[in-house]
């Protein structure tokens, strides 16, 4: 996930960066997934294909002419597409869903998106720090919304320990739970932030009086 146009992709070291995820996404065996669209996620497939690596899209288009007539995206560096027929934002639930980790990169309002998706659905995920954008304010974004930084997320400005950290997170996650049990199961997320405030007494208190 990360930034699809604006100053971020005329970064040389971003850019490269991205790339050599995709490398060592690919030298470990594992296939390189993204929004099938132009930008940083697209650098990091053709990073995976430069060291043989396979990729598939998850495309916003209904069709491979909508991909790239209407949607103006890239087709070189993909084995496999879905063709989701979404449009965007939907089309970002569907490829975090069928991720098995996630890795930011650095990126705006829409690789922001992404990450709070990714967060609320439990995904491993790891985030490319010191190049700039969303990605370097993740633990800020976190603090201000009272939310922590759990055991299934990394951080690192270095590709190769980013991607090697993410797999051990992911082989000690697995698959485990179904869809949204990790929000609201009987040990989830919003249970245990609740769960502190079974009594009144624990709660805010509201200002109720008036204000001229």
């Amino acid at each position: 996930m990360g930034s699809a146009s604006g100053y971020l992709m005329h970064n040389k070291k971003i850019v490269a960066a991205s790339r050599e995820i995709g490398r060592q996404i690919a030298k470990r065996g594992c296939i390189l997934g993204n929004g099938a669209c132009p930008g940083l996620p697209d650098e990091a497939a053709q990073g995976a294909k430069e060291a043989g690596g396979e990729t598939y899209g998850v495309s916003p288009a209904i069709s491979l002419e909508s991909h790239l007539e209407k949607y103006r995206s890239p087709i070189e560096h993909y084995d496999n597409f879905l063709f989701t027929g979404v449009g965007l934002m939907m089309r970002d639930i569907i490829n975090i869903r069928s991720a098995e980790g996630v890795i930011i990169l650095p990126g705006g309002t829409g690789t922001l998106n992404e990450f709070t998706v990714a967060y609320d659905e439990g995904k491993p995920i790891g985030v490319l720090t010191g190049h700039d954008g969303v990605a370097d304010h993740i633990k800020d974004i976190l603090r201000f919304c009272h939310r922590e930084v759990t055991d299934r997320m990394i951080f690192s400005d270095n590709p190769e320990e980013l991607v090697k950290g993410l797999l051990k997170i992911i082989k000690r996650v697995g698959s485990e739970g179904s869809l949204d049990d990790y929000l609201i199961g009987h040990d989830g997320a919003v249970t245990k932030i609740e769960s502190k405030f079974k009594n009144s007494s624990q709660l805010p208190l509201l200002d109720t009086k008036e204000k001229s």
